[in-house]
């Protein structure tokens, strides 16, 4: 089940996917997996629909999916 998740707590699971960062940019924070960019928006807490949309991404970049059993373990 996807819940809202804070955005320190969203940082620390890309950490443990095998992003880096966060560095700062001119207007977002971002993390880097490999060659790509992930941007980090700045608000404290992600909501489901924005947190499921960052995860299309994420799952673009490391070339798989996420599901919800694995992403609250992490």
């Amino acid at each position: 089940m996807w819940k809202p998740l804070n955005r320190r707590d969203f940082i620390g699971r890309l950490k443990k996917l095998g992003f880096d960062g966060p560095y700062h940019g001119t207007r977002h924070s971002f993390m880097i997996f490999g060659e790509r960019r992930l941007a980090i928006p700045s608000n404290k807490e992600y909501s489901v629909p924005q947190l499921k949309f960052m995860l299309k991404e994420v799952e673009g970049m490391i070339g798989r999916s996420i599901d919800a059993a694995e992403w609250s373990s992490l």
